[in-house]
């Protein structure tokens, strides 16, 4: 991808609220956010001829979304995917804008992840089973690998075991989320927490996964905008040109990593190396990070994947300082997935955007103009000084990544 590099651009984005229980369905929901990302980008449904999204049997498809909002496609599609597909479908927009099937794409993700198909598996609010076991699952499930929280442990308790890392360590993981979402008036959870709030929270899983490791549960939906570096010129907004994506890259074995070592190696790996060839940037270019937290230790394990700590290295990068908003790279500035919301990685990304525009709409008084005051205790400020370079990190499973470099 590196012949596309800075010829395309995330041109808007859009969410509806982060709520508990939106009584609505994700159809009006996707509607809303493609909507709400065509104002932002200051276009109408005649400018948008293509449309992408992502689901687990809990969606709307495009050709309902382009329906309600007037859009004709000359190209959809809708795929089965979570936590690798945002990055994933950035990527498969700009190839398809290249292959002139289109000109203009949205892509959204729309979900009632809390009242109706809850990613944990748990029962909706209405005392529904959430899935039905079938396929793959009937390997896992009957067994007590009930969840993403059980499956995940084997990895992360292998890198406790060899490199010494903490629940104290991953406990930061959310404490600095915590703070971050606290300036962030769009979040579900405002309040911080401490360590000692994470340690105490009951256990999910053994021996890396707290309640408080986990991330919420929400409904809502979110959108983002991709056109041509050429386009984005005319919009309404400081366009953020995209650099690299490597879409849902797989490392060997996978559909169970554990048989392939080391297990606490994941899929990210293989992807920073196409990632950071094409974007022509290395790690320690990029300024900072949306790594996907569905829980606490992902995020820890995508940091040394992508180089920017060493391997085993991650639980000290955390308490370094250096994801704060004050540190050397912050992560997730708005909160990402633990605190703001869970859109299976979206609105981390959409969060990237804004801070790339220098627009992180905060409770800093002059965060819409441009004039923030950089004041993350008491002045409510989010925004990341003079940010260039971001990079998000999808997560699948240990053994499925994508990932996104994105430049103002």
């Amino acid at each position: 991808m590196n012949e596309l590099r800075d010829k395309y651009c995330i041109v808007g984005i859009g969410e509806t609220a982060y709520t508990r229980r939106s009584t609505r369905s994700t159809r009006a929901l996707a509607v809303d956010a493609v909507k709400n990302a065509m104002t932002d980008a200051g276009l109408h449904a005649a400018d948008i001829d293509g449309l992408l999204s992502y689901q687990y049997n809990d969606s709307a498809s495009p050709v309902e979304v382009a329906h309600d909002l007037g859009i004709r496609p000359e190209f959809s599609l809708d795929t089965i995917g979570g936590g690798a597909s945002t990055e994933a479908l950035v990527g498969l927009a700009c190839a398809v804008i290249e292959a002139g099937l289109c000109k203009t794409v949205a892509i959204f993700r729309s979900m009632n992840g809390y009242s109706g198909v809850r990613m944990s598996g748990t029962p909706t609010l209405d005392g529904a089973a959430a899935t039905v076991v079938t396929g793959s699952d009937l390997r896992t499930v009957p067994y007590g690998l009930v969840s993403a929280a059980h499956q995940f442990q084997f990895t992360f308790a292998r890198h406790m075991y060899e490199f010494g890392t903490t629940s104290e360590q991953l406990a930061n993981v959310k404490v600095i989320q915590s703070r971050h979402a606290s300036n962030n008036p769009k979040a579900l959870y405002q309040s911080r927490v401490t360590v000692d709030d994470v340690l105490s929270s009951r256990w999910i899983a053994k021996p890396a996964c707290h309640l408080l490791d986990c991330c919420v549960e929400t409904d809502g939906a979110s959108c983002i905008i991709v056109s041509s570096a050429e386009r984005a010129r005319d919009l309404k907004r400081i366009p953020v040109y995209i650099l690299a994506a490597a879409g849902r890259v797989n490392s060997p074995f996978p559909a169970d990593h554990h048989q392939y070592t080391p297990i606490t190696r994941t899929a990210g790996a293989d992807a920073a190396r196409s990632v950071f060839s094409q974007a022509g940037v290395g790690p320690t270019d990029v300024q900072l990070t949306a790594a996907y937290d569905c829980f606490t230790f992902p995020p820890v394990l995508q940091f040394e994947a992508y180089g920017f700590c060493d391997v085993g290295e991650g639980g000290a990068y955390v308490t370094s300082g250096a994801i704060e908003l004050s540190g050397s790279r912050p992560n997730n500035t708005g909160g990402g997935q633990l605190c703001e919301g869970y859109t299976n990685g979206m609105n981390s990304v959409i969060e990237l955007v804004r801070q790339l525009r220098h627009q992180a709409d905060d409770f800093c008084p002059g965060w819409e103009s441009g004039d923030h005051s950089y004041d993350y205790g008491e002045g409510k400020c989010r925004q990341v000084k003079l940010a260039e370079v971001a990079m998000s990190t999808g997560w699948g499973v240990p053994s499925l990544a994508s990932a996104l470099v994105l430049r103002r």
